[in-house]
């Protein structure tokens, strides 16, 4: 395996060569990605006001005062689901915040899962 990519190297270096292209790093600004991290955090509270946070603020109350109507288990693995977005969320711009971007991205391609996830739940209702 190590000798074909060497091998594949050589080849692009020779190409390299013979078209006078000098490769570059990927450089991105880290106000692109911080930028691109701040899009997704509104696309989450977006998605989060939908009632969960309601929900949450209710079910706290009820379950402080021992009353009201207890939730259906599909309710509550939504507000559940939502709760780890909102953990995720915060843990990502935390991390960027931080300049780990790499952990940054992770989080946010799993918040991005999840948000499938409760859109798709919402849609069942």
């Amino acid at each position: 395996a190590i000798s074909e990519t060497m091998r594949r190297r050589e080849i692009q270096i020779a190409y390299n060569k013979e078209h006078g292209i000098d490769p570059q790093p990927l450089r991105k600004k880290i106000s692109d990605v911080t930028d691109m991290l701040a899009r997704e955090q509104v696309d989450t509270q977006t998605l989060l006001e939908g009632g969960y946070r309601k929900e949450k603020s209710k079910r706290e109350r009820s379950d402080a005062s021992g009353g009201g109507r207890a939730m259906t288990s599909g309710q509550r693995a939504e507000a559940e689901l939502a709760e780890l977005i909102e953990e995720l969320s915060a843990q990502m711009m935390t991390a960027a915040q931080h300049l780990q971007f790499e952990v940054a991205a992770r989080l946010r391609d799993e918040i991005e899962d999840l948000k499938k996830e409760l859109r798709a739940m919402k849609r069942a209702h």
